[in-house]
């Protein structure tokens, strides 16, 4: 039987014969409040067996926490720095392609210039070549004419 402060204020103990109290409810009452403290400091004890347990693991809990916001840290970051390598790539991966188009281009401009110049070259030769057979027949039908007037 656990007493508590009030069955312990109400507690009364019989006087023995000789104005005394019983030594043997005494003894009894005695024992029982042994046997309570007993208990209390057996709960006690376990008590704070398990709380100190359960600080162990709010412990662990906080350094698996923190392990947790640092790991999420480190994701970020390594995130936020592949993000940026990716941007830095695909911009020079543009650049390279815009420089080799401006190449081509260039390429094919210079091209047609030489083809453009190839081609006048052509047709000045074509004129001059005329030019000369006409000049040549012309000659020739001269002398031709030349000899059928004598």
């Amino acid at each position: 039987m656990n007493y508590t402060s009030n069955d312990l204020s109400r507690l009364v103990i019989k006087k023995a014969l000789f104005d005394g109290y019983s030594k043997k409810q005494v003894d009894g009452l005695l024992a029982k409040i042994i046997e309570d403290y007993n208990e209390m400091n057996n709960s006690i004890h376990e008590l704070k067996c398990q709380i100190s347990t359960l600080n162990e693991a709010i412990q662990h809990y906080k350094v698996l926490e923190e392990s947790l916001q640092h790991s999420i840290l480190v994701a970020q970051h390594t995130a936020e720095q592949i993000k940026a390598n990716a941007c830095d790539k695909a911009k020079n991966i543009v650049d390279e392609a815009e420089i080799k188009a401006q190449k081509i281009i260039d390429d094919a401009a210079n091209e047609a210039r030489k083809i453009q110049a190839k081609y006048e070259q052509l047709k000045n030769e074509v004129f001059t070549f005329k030019t000369k057979s006409e000049a040549l027949l012309q000659a020739q039908m001269d002398v031709l004419r030349q000899l059928f007037a004598e």
